[in-house]
């Protein structure tokens, strides 16, 4: 697969499909990713059910995979490997596409979205839906530190808009917790190709699409000062790819 470039794995005797597969993306985040991981694993270790991690390396250039392997040493976890910065979108495609796990989740390295609620979006999966994704808009959503006043502004107005073009009735597109089953994300992912931000937009729309019930889910969350997000040229590309969504052919 061209965009994934070449997969650095633990080697590991052959184990069943677990249960859940975690995917991270990481961007030089030396500075949060161990105790990124140690949330993880510490919410893990009281789980019943069988687990991997796989951190995809997006082109980092510090000592994030480093420390992301002191930290899993152990672990059923992996490492993928993108030669180059390729964006968050693709990033994730990689991971998805990888994994192992009858269930499949994303998550972003600073953890804005506590691994805790995870618990809240496993419940609607076993009603029958196949993709849940936290949000912090709906009734019920918790933001315990709050986005500068001009990003929470510019998320309103990208809302309205992926409402009016894409996702009628869905509140919060990019809260970075999404969960998948095993089904929906290799279905999904195999189609999805935007790179960039926007991307949490094209997984729901072709989720829709395909015909998966999605579900919203309110959630904890916490600002994170060290978002990779720039304001004016992520906002204009995320804009732009909205537009092209809407043109894309099924």
């Amino acid at each position: 697969m061209s965009e994934t470039n070449r997969t650095k794995s633990v080697k590991k005797p052959a184990m069943s499909r677990p249960y859940l597969s975690i995917i991270i993306p990481v961007y030089n985040e030396e500075q949060r990713i161990s105790e990124t991981l140690r949330k993880i694993l510490d919410y893990l270790s009281y789980k019943k059910y069988s687990w991997e991690i796989l951190i995809v390396d997006d082109g980092c250039r510090d000592n994030t995979i480093t420390l992301a392997e002191k930290s899993l040493t152990g672990k059923r976890y992996r490492i993928l490997k993108n030669e180059r910065n390729m964006g968050k979108g693709a990033a994730i495609r990689h991971g998805m596409l990888e994994a192992e796990g009858e269930v499949l989740l994303f998550t972003d390295a600073d953890l804005s979205t506590p691994i805790e609620e995870l618990d809240h979006l496993e419940e609607p999966l076993k009603q029958g839906f196949h993709v849940t994704f936290g949000s912090r808009a709906m009734k019920g959503s918790e933001i315990l530190i709050r986005q500068p006043i001009h990003r929470e502004m510019m998320g309103r107005m990208f809302n309205i808009l992926v409402q009016i073009l894409h996702l009628p009735g869905v509140k919060d597109t990019q809260c970075g917790f999404k969960l998948f089953t095993h089904e929906a994300a290799q279905a999904i992912f195999q189609r999805q190709r935007m790179k960039g931000f926007c991307f949490d937009v094209e997984v729901l729309v072709l989720a829709r699409r395909l015909g998966f019930k999605i579900k919203e889910v309110p959630v904890r969350w916490i600002d994170s000062p060290q978002s990779k997000v720039n304001p004016l040229k992520d906002a204009a590309k995320m804009f732009g790819d909205l537009i092209r969504l809407k043109f894309r052919g099924k």
